[in-house]
């Protein structure tokens, strides 16, 4: 083997132990057994009744064993007369396979059974007539069983960001798994996920080129992504856009990957904005507008059948404030309605359907003079568009039905000043405002508006990992979370030194924000200070560029 391929060798397998414990090994041994190597490649084993988001993960599980192997593992829906060995994929209380494995008390999943995305992991003997080993991939759901799957093409080295960042899958002859393998987790924050917004021109311009706008074919990415990265949640992009109205096939994609489907602060009951430009006569105004704003949005839930989270309130037209004299008892009216429009179209009590109210701006101010919401509406507390979250609940408040959530920006666009295009997240600063947030009880929900996705790929992991599990990652472990999703990305080789540069890069982006850098930012008469800071960028500048140079192509 040459010099290249020992250094992919290392690369790949560096994978192994990054981002969690290792699982897995290229060489065979006591304490292990194969899933893939030179005479054999594991069976899939999946219930044909599965939810369609469950047969989706086994489909690109086939994917990621043959970009790694080179082999294209069967996907067989009963045990029965396979001769390899096999990973079992299924729900419980929906997999008859799982209730088979249970009654021959092969699997125990009481620790899973009606917990919330919970899944395990657990290596087996002999799961049926003629198979030695068996890996058992078991959900408390639909979307449990997806990240119990997605956590192996993980260990396999199949990076989340494979598609999106063009991070490398190197091949392996041989994969093995551990013996003893037995993993259960569950989420820590309920409902986990991003906002693509401010997306024009860049997204906008390049998905319109490559798939003919935000349809289906996007979201199907956006969707994978989000799931491999164990978050459940979105709000889609809405310049000018609008998900359930650009492709009737949005909706069946979201359904298929299982992904939660919100809208923004702004947009209440399942409507995008710009529908209303689109179909709506009259102004954006309750006060002389109501009949034909209530038939809106009640168009909006009727079409929206899937598994959602409805925003309720209002903000002027195009995410303005309303008038000044906007009243808080006219707010509390205008939700009042809306409930009732989500009553009559689900035919439940509205607190059946999941609800947030967005303390975004100048809405935080109605809520401090005293503006209230039903107990099971979920408050989404906000930052101030810059990173700092303005409010928490206080150690004191009694609980919420609803419970509380957290509306946070990597990327923003209005007043007084827009900052976009570039990370300028710094990873020890998201850590802090989150882990507030995590402290004071803010457990219902956190989304990230994200801009375009990219260049925020290091941010946007960053806080879907955190929101998994906030306590595995305490303050001084945020250098070892870097290097090791550098790993991930980069292969372990040249980790730390790339970590290092990541750190410093937002370090200095978040000093004062691309955009808002100007002649009289840094000192020309005390000329030491921009020296300084130039001689810093172009070291860093300098240390990236030897790096390149260093990686594989």
């Amino acid at each position: 083997m040459n010099k290249n391929g020992y250094l992919l060798l290392a690369l790949f397998f560096s994978v192994f132990n990054v981002i969690g414990q290792s699982w897995c090994s290229n060489q065979p041994g006591n304490n292990n057994w194969p899933l893939a190597n030179k005479q054999s490649v594991v069976s899939i084993v999946v219930d044909e009744h599965e939810a369609a988001t469950v047969l989706k993960a086994a489909s690109l599980l086939q994917s990621d064993f043959q970009k790694v192997t080179g082999q294209t593992p069967a996907i067989i829906h009963s045990a029965d007369g396979a001769k390899n060995n096999l990973i079992i994929i299924g729900t419980a209380g929906r997999s008859a396979i799982l209730q088979q494995l249970e009654q021959a008390k092969a699997i125990n999943l009481g620790k899973i059974k009606n917990r919330w995305e919970a899944y395990q992991l657990q290596s087996i003997r002999q799961p049926a007539n003629g198979q030695r080993r068996a890996l058992v991939i078991a959900g408390s759901d639909r979307r449990g069983t997806a990240y119990g799957v997605f956590s192996l093409s993980a260990q396999l080295g199949v990076s989340p960001w494979y598609w999106w960042a063009d991070v490398p899958v190197i091949q392996q002859p041989a994969v093995y798994l551990k013996n003893d393998l037995h993993v259960i987790d569950s989420p820590r924050v309920k409902y986990r996920g991003i906002f693509i917004n401010d997306e024009a021109p860049a997204l906008s311009g390049w998905t319109r080129e490559k798939n003919g706008g935000f349809n289906s074919k996007l979201y199907t990415k956006v969707f994978e992504l989000i799931l491999r990265l164990k978050g459940n949640y979105i709000w889609p992009a809405m310049w000018g856009n609008a998900f359930y109205d650009d492709d009737s096939l949005n909706i069946r994609a979201a359904n298929e990957y299982g992904i939660v489907i919100g809208t923004s602060h702004h947009e209440p009951l399942m409507r995008a904005h710009d529908e209303w430009r689109r179909y709506g006569k009259g102004k954006w105004n309750y006060d002389s507008n109501a009949v034909r704003l209530q038939q809106f949005w009640k168009e909006g839930m009727q079409r929206a059948t899937n598994e959602k989270i409805v925003t309720v309130g209002m903000r002027g037209d195009g995410d303005e404030p309303m008038s000044r004299e906007t009243a808080t008892a006219l707010l509390e009216r205008i939700v009042k309605d809306q409930r009732a429009i989500i009553e009559n179209v689900t035919g439940k009590p509205a607190a059946a359907t999941p609800q947030l109210w967005a303390l975004y701006k100048e809405v935080q101010d109605y809520y401090d003079k005293g503006m209230r919401v039903p107990d099971d509406v979920t408050l989404l507390l906000c930052d101030d568009n810059w990173g700092n979250i303005r409010r928490l609940p206080r150690p004191g408040d009694p609980p919420r039905a609803g419970g509380y959530g957290i509306y946070y920006h990597f990327d923003y666009v209005g007043d007084p000043r827009n900052y976009k295009w570039l990370n300028t997240n710094s990873i020890p600063r998201v850590w802090e405002q989150m882990h507030l947030a995590w402290e004071h009880r803010v457990r219902n929900i956190w989304i990230v508006n994200v801009g375009d996705i990219k260049p925020m790929e290091y941010p946007i992991s960053f806080f879907l990992d955190y929101a998994w599990n906030p306590d595995a990652t305490d303050a001084g472990q945020l250098s070892t979370w870097s290097t090791q999703w550098c790993a991930q990305q980069f292969g372990k080789t040249h980790a730390g030194e790339i970590a290092a540069i990541m750190q410093q890069y937002t370090k200095f982006n978040s000093r004062r924000k691309p955009e808002l850098l100007n002649e009289n930012t840094y000192s020309l008469d005390n000329y030491e200070e921009a020296k300084r800071v130039t001689e810093e960028w172009r070291t860093l500048a300098n240390r990236a560029k030897a790096i390149e140079q260093k990686l594989n192509p």
